[in-house]
């Protein structure tokens, strides 16, 4: 007969939250390191903001209470996910600071990644023209211009994408989760 396991081993992934204004290279820098972590073998998944709101959160507005709970229902998919070995890539503006160190603390081995660019060069850098309809007054709680976008105090990864190419951010976030380079 076998014997019983008292216990079970559990695996325990991590999870990076990767926020910041849109257009700042939040999806671009996640993509860019799943598919690095993914070539060297590594339980890795995206929730990239966007997708998990077409697909998950389905009727929610932009008013603070729904950006709130569009970030509440990501974090409980990642924090199932990381329970079980994967490293998750969350990429989601999540303007909200107290909002962010909430869903944080309930995260295994969280990393939160401020992927940072000034407002002129996302505006820039928007094919889609929503900052410039935005600040014409056509979309309203549109964040950074008529919604705040509250940035993070300590993050634990300050990543200027003004200032670095991807492949230069991929490696800085490498060994910042203790990968080599």
């Amino acid at each position: 007969m076998t014997p019983v396991l008292n216990r079970l081993a559990v695996a325990t992934g991590r999870v990076v939250w990767f926020t910041g204004l849109s257009g700042a290279g939040k999806s671009t820098l996640a993509q860019a390191l799943r598919d690095e972590l993914a070539a060297r073998g590594a339980a890795v998944e995206l929730l990239d903001g966007d997708a998990v709101r077409e697909h998950l959160s389905r009727g929610l507005g932009f008013t603070r209470e729904d950006r709130d709970t569009n970030i509440r229902r990501i974090a409980f998919v990642a924090g199932l996910l990381a329970r079980h070995g994967v490293t998750v890539l969350v990429s989601a503006i999540s303007p909200y600071r107290e909002t962010r160190r909430e869903v944080l603390a309930t995260l295994p081995n969280p990393s939160e990644v401020f992927v940072d660019a000034p407002l002129a060069v996302v505006a820039e850098r928007d094919v889609k023209g929503l900052y410039r309809r935005a600040l014409a007054g056509e979309i309203p709680h549109f964040t950074g211009i008529s919604d705040p976008y509250e940035a993070p105090e300590t993050p634990d990864l300050h990543l200027r994408t003004d200032q670095l190419s991807v492949e230069e951010g991929v490696r800085r976030l490498l060994v910042h989760l203790g990968y080599s380079a």
